[in-house]
């Protein structure tokens, strides 16, 4: 240490290895790994996942791969049903997540907002005389199937003309956007449209340095509409362990090897239950009818950004068919399927009655 005087004559003293010499240096990032670490699951969980599995044969559930993760590591993996480990499977539904991950980097990019308006991006695509409704559509209403539709947006078939971006902004908007729940793959779509009007990318375009290129996740393929834009709300292909990446991201809140990819705000944001919410196939006033209930369905548990709350305070990206990210908090645990089956509670059910008791 040397001395010196500042202006006021008072003795300051300074490190002989510069004025921040204290400073703790930032640890350089880690490289991301081409795949997921490995370790050895406990005989408990082995043993579980045999009942897991021949359980859902009894049940003839064509499950074609089951990936399960805990505290970063991968515990168990099988392909079975004609599922491989180096093919992409068609995610359905799951894209949701994706989407909603590309507006969650966009907000952290400054780009948008969850308060701006859907009307703002589409001005020449506007009905003649826009409802009041129509125009206080937000991004948040979007991302949690709240845009005020009594009944969804139908995807275009056959050779209509419009836009898809024009048919969702034509139908009609019954409710105040914010107040009324309704399961909604084209309003899905229409962020993914936001996405491309602010970047001039397609959101699989968008997403590749941000989050495929960090998760070492090869280039995948996403189905467009005639307009050239990702579907959005489904048509993503990826294989298992790309969605088990994805699913430790949104675990450890964002980051991935010292690198913040997704701000903890957004996660916390997206996991929790923003709306209440029913399945896709019935409507609020069918719920007691169908006899479902928090005890008994994964279905009612409330929506966040694109994902869904389940039992046992986890959360899940989910797509028709069986696929599935489930995050586990409460055991530090991510499970993964992809799957061809009807019955995706019965799929659901098995995590629970066996992986879970399972994870330590």
């Amino acid at each position: 240490m040397k001395k010196i005087f500042n202006r006021y004559g008072l003795i300051v003293l300074v490190s002989v290895l510069g004025l921040c010499g204290c400073k703790k240096q930032a640890a350089p990032e880690q490289e991301s790994p081409v795949s997921l670490e490995r370790a050895e699951a406990s005989e408990n969980l082995q043993a579980a996942m045999g009942q897991y599995l021949q359980a859902a044969e009894e049940q003839q559930l064509n499950i074609q791969s089951v990936m399960v993760l805990q505290h970063g590591k991968v515990l168990y993996e099988k392909w079975l049903n004609g599922g491989e480990p180096d093919v992409p499977h068609v995610l359905n539904s799951v894209s949701k997540t994706f989407t909603a991950t590309a507006v969650g980097i966009a907000i952290g990019e400054g780009l948008l907002s969850l308060d701006d308006k859907l009307v703002s991006f589409f001005p020449d695509e506007l009905p003649e005389s826009p409802s009041e409704n129509l125009q206080k559509i937000t991004i948040k209403d979007l991302l949690t199937m709240n845009s005020g539709h009594d009944t969804a947006p139908g995807y275009p078939s056959g050779d209509r003309e419009e836009t898809w971006t024009s048919i969702f902004l034509s139908w009609p908007v019954e409710h105040e956007p914010g107040t009324f729940y309704c399961y909604n793959g084209l309003g899905t779509y229409m962020l993914s449209a936001i996405i491309q009007k602010l970047t001039g990318q397609k959101v699989v375009e968008y997403l590749q340095t941000r989050l495929f290129d960090p998760l070492k996740i090869d280039a995948p393929h996403w189905d467009e509409s005639p307009q050239g834009i990702n579907k959005g709300g489904s048509g993503l292909y990826l294989k298992t362990e790309d969605l088990a990446k994805l699913g430790q991201l949104l675990l450890q809140k964002g980051e991935w090897f010292g690198k913040q990819i997704l701000s903890e705000e957004w996660v916390n944001e997206a996991t929790r239950k923003q709306v209440p919410c029913v399945p896709s196939w019935i409507r609020f006033d069918e719920v007691e009818e169908s006899g479902l209930t928090p005890e008994n369905s994964d279905w009612v548990h409330g929506y966040g950004f694109q994902m869904w709350r389940c039992r046992h305070n986890a959360v899940r990206a989910d797509g028709a068919g069986g696929q599935y990210i489930i995050l586990i908090p409460d055991k530090d645990a991510v499970v993964v399927n992809t799957a061809d089956l009807q019955d995706m509670q019965a799929e659901l059910n098995l995590v629970w009655d066996y992986i879970l008791p399972a994870l330590d």
